[in-house]
């Protein structure tokens, strides 16, 4: 019985680790999109109403990005140092993407953890 709920827990870890770095993506995405085209468009052209939908959308994407690395990491397992990475990256362009491999590094090591008897 144990080691059910072992595995329970590791699926539930596993699902986790997906929707953050769906959120990363995201938060990743809106932020270049805000950055790159709702801003020049805005300055450039005077066509603000660009930064005042990309604004809320990227708001919104960093708040659920924020709130599923906290319910990821609060599970264990996670260095000080993946959990500063995993903050900062949400204020760096191109920060989310990066994050691509070491979640999938994480994911990783659960799935071989879960395979195992």
């Amino acid at each position: 019985m144990p080691q059910s709920a072992a595995l329970a827990a590791t699926a539930e870890d596993l699902a986790q680790i997906r929707k953050l770095r769906l959120a990363s993506f995201v938060e990743a995405s809106t932020l270049l999109i805000l950055l790159l085209v709702a801003v020049p468009l805005k300055h450039a052209f005077g066509y603000s109403l660009a930064t005042r939908i990309m604004g809320p959308v990227h708001g919104a994407a960093f708040v659920a990005y924020a709130w599923s690395m906290i319910a990821t990491v609060s599970g264990g397992g996670w260095s000080r140092r993946e959990i500063a990475r995993l903050g900062f990256a949400a204020f760096v362009p191109f920060g989310g993407f990066l994050n691509a491999g070491l979640l999938r590094r994480k994911q990783a090591i659960l799935a071989g953890r879960e395979m195992r008897p």
